[in-house]
């Protein structure tokens, strides 16, 4: 199909059009064309691995403006695993929202659109500077999504997150500006092209703004110190914004991945970026979302804190820049996205079910119906802490094998087995208070019978994800590694995007010795 690569983002973008325009109409409505817009994007999402299995790149150039002039979409491996998951994400989350979060504030449905299609663009985006504007339309509706439904609590994790994210924003126009005043472009394939030969007088300015970059992305993906605020922001979002929020991390991390292999590569003015940075303040990311599951005092908060260490995981292995390092992350990140967005809409449900005491860690009355979320609970609990047999071992068991090594291997295997016990107690600690030590008669559930059903689909989604990705364990792992094996290639992906270009005309600084001239 000719014009796949961007549908997954067109779909959202003009359905938060319509649905701008049906704003008056029933909430019903509104529910309606929301789903049916998730259900076409995850329809058009199951055919991107299949057209990116083939080995070739799909390259769609907007407006035929040939790259690196125009705006180009790249459906490889790995954008197509990411709009996937964004998509099988969503659809629960949508379903969570019509039991009656939606109805708490105004315009839920069109700001969630709008957050599809931001994510859809920036994992799809070819460059950087379409990245930052796809960064803009998702942080945008992530703010109004963030305090939906009211109340001082949303409020202060609301300013904290547009203060931080609108400093980042500044930081991101610096780095795009200094990259493209030294480089003369923004598009990823000929910054490839580029950073090899970058002048030597040009060198410490080009490696500032690559700093500037990383450090932006790290941002957006909570690594310690600049991931303080996630924990109290996402645990104070509703259950289904803060399930689609599980994925926002993954955004900043992806796209420090793209940037670092395809981008970066062995450039000499890239070299050792990360080290031995990155490694040490990942470890110490891992540390701070364990001990904040520790001092949890709900299960929204716990939902946040593995966020966090999912979020010092992948970027420790981002930094040990290897292969299979790479393939390892790759067959995680699906499984700790799903399983986060399982425990907040878990934490949502749980909340409905228990009135005043809501998710807080405390004893309270019976949940009705704590039989069917006690065994979803045990199922993500095993999942999420890494215990066997279930999708989590498997990924820590591929981590452990693929990175930690040149003299990380001893503080990165510990940071994984501590981690995860620290998990595995915790998650004891909360079963222990909410399901298995009640105190006092049953609670009446507060939910029709129509808004049960339906909050129990949008759980059992997500609760299948890992006992899925363990079946499927064999055939995801090979398009794991099939993934990394195209990301660190680099040249493919290079040659997709500027295959037929011809020679690229680009303005340079002016030079202090007179005019330069410009040339391919």
């Amino acid at each position: 199909m000719t014009h796949l690569p961007i549908l997954p983002f067109l779909v959202p973008l003009l359905a938060a059009a319509v649905l701008m325009l049906l704003h008056a109409r029933p909430l019903a409505v509104q529910r309606a064309v929301s789903l049916a817009s998730a259900l076409a994007g995850l329809a058009f999402a199951l055919m991107l691995p299949g057209e990116a299995s083939h080995g070739a790149l799909s390259v769609y150039a907007l407006g035929d403006w040939p790259p690196p002039y125009g705006i180009v979409l790249v459906v490889d491996r790995l954008a197509a695993l990411m709009v996937l998951l964004l998509f099988v994400l969503a659809v629960p989350a949508l379903l969570m929202a019509a039991t009656g979060f939606d109805a708490r504030g105004r315009h839920f449905h069109p700001l969630f659109q709008l957050q599809l299609a931001g994510l859809a663009g920036a994992f799809l985006t070819g460059d950087i500077f379409n990245l930052f504007v796809c960064f803009e339309i998702l942080l945008l509706a992530s703010y109004a999504l963030l305090v939906h439904g009211g109340g001082a609590e949303r409020s202060r994790a609301g300013l904290a997150y547009v203060v931080l994210n609108l400093a980042g924003s500044t930081l991101f126009l610096v780095a795009i500006a200094i990259l493209y005043g030294t480089l003369g472009t923004l598009n990823i394939a000929d910054i490839a092209l580029l950073l090899p030969e970058v002048p030597e007088a040009d060198a410490p300015l080009v490696r500032t703004g690559l700093m500037l970059l990383v450090v932006v992305f790290l941002l957006k993906g909570a690594l310690l110190p600049l991931g303080f605020w996630l924990p109290h922001v996402y645990a104070a979002a509703a259950a289904p914004v803060a399930t689609l929020f599980a994925i926002m991390t993954k955004v900043g991390i992806v796209a420090l991945l793209r940037v670092s292999v395809v981008a970066f590569g062995d450039a000499e003015v890239a070299d050792r970026l990360f080290l031995p940075w990155l490694p040490l303040l990942a470890l110490g990311t891992i540390a701070l979302g364990t001990i904040g599951a520790f001092a949890a005092r709900r299960l929204a908060v716990v939902a946040a804190n593995l966020v966090l260490i999912s979020s010092g995981t992948l970027l420790f292995a981002i930094a040990m820049a290897g292969e299979r390092a790479t393939a390892a992350l790759l067959y995680y990140l699906p499984h700790t996205t799903l399983v986060t967005g399982g425990f907040f809409l878990l934490a949502g449900a749980v909340a409905m079910r228990r009135g005043e005491a809501e998710d807080h860690l405390v004893r309270g009355p019976v949940i009705a119906g704590r039989g069917a979320l006690s065994l979803a609970f045990l199922v993500m609990a095993v999942a999420a802490s890494g215990l066997p047999p279930l999708s989590g071992f498997l990924g820590k068991l591929m981590l452990m094998q693929g990175a930690g090594l040149a003299g990380w291997q001893a503080a990165w295997w510990t940071a994984l087995l501590v981690s995860g016990l620290g998990v595995a107690l915790v998650l004891a600690r909360v079963a222990s208070t909410l399901f298995w030590e009640p105190e006092g008669r049953a609670s009446s559930p507060v939910e029709t019978e129509r808004v049960g059903r339906i909050a129990s689909l949008a759980l059992v989604l997500l609760v299948a994800a890992s006992p899925a990705l363990t079946l499927g364990a064999a055939p995801v792992a090979a398009y794991a590694r099939d993934t990394a094996a195209e990301l660190h290639a680099r040249l493919p992906y290079v040659e997709a995007v500027l295959a037929g270009t011809g020679p690229i005309l680009r303005e340079t600084r002016p030079s202090p010795r007179g005019p330069e001239t410009t040339g391919p």
